[in-house]
């Protein structure tokens, strides 16, 4: 597929080189066209780069890796009538980081970022997944042995199987990929942050992952 990546973070460029690796035509899409990170990574692995309504406008399916605070200005600027249609999975979570670190989790309203993206964006096919791990576990859920999961949440059922699809491809087991439901489950994995960022300063590792089991 063509895919838009938005998000030059270490996040956005992750899913980019992962999804290339795959055999996709990828672009990174960043605020302005000249950004270095963007640059770079275009020479390094093959992709193109450009504004964020560049990358998004000639691409099937847009993922929106940028920090959840500003999910919504960054499309925005990627524009509706470039995301009308569209799969776009978000992978964001609002952490804000003003108070220092461990960073406060959420929007004032208690929504979920995918769902401010799917009230702003009506004709977007919003699905909700990968925000509950590590950048390299996204991709390659190897790195942490034994059985985890990967959660999906969106309103289109369509969507969530071209979404789960791609996770596959990833290396996500079918029975690993446990689908919450309509996209305000959202809500429930963002707020799953803060025990994440706990457990990662116990652990010392942000090699793990949640494991759903019973009978």
């Amino acid at each position: 597929m063509k895919i838009a990546v938005l998000g030059t973070g270490e996040v956005g460029r992750r899913l980019a080189t992962k999804l290339v690796s795959l055999g996709h035509e990828v672009a990174l899409g960043s605020r302005t066209a000249d950004n270095a990170d963007a640059a770079k990574w275009a020479g390094e692995y093959g992709g193109t780069h450009g504004t964020f309504a560049d990358a998004a406008g000639s691409a099937e399916l847009v993922v929106n890796a940028t920090g959840g605070l500003v999910s919504l200005a960054a499309l925005q600027a990627a524009g509706a009538e470039n995301l009308n249609g569209k799969v776009l999975i978000d992978v964001s979570n609002a952490l804000d980081f003003s108070e220092g670190f461990p960073p406060k989790v959420g929007l004032p309203d208690g929504r979920s970022v995918a769902e401010h993206i799917q009230s702003a964006f009506p004709e977007a096919r919003v699905v909700k997944t990968l925000n509950t791990m590590t950048n390299t576990v996204m991709v390659e859920p190897g790195r942490v042995p034994g059985q985890h999961n990967v959660f999906l949440s969106g309103d289109d059922a369509d969507a969530k199987a071209v979404v789960a699809e791609l996770l596959a491809s990833f290396g996500w087991a079918a029975d690993r990929i446990i689908d919450l439901g309509e996209l305000s489950s959202a809500r429930a994995t963002e707020q799953l942050m803060p025990i994440w960022l706990r457990l990662y300063g116990v652990l010392g590792t942000a090699d793990f992952n949640f494991s759903i089991t019973g009978a």
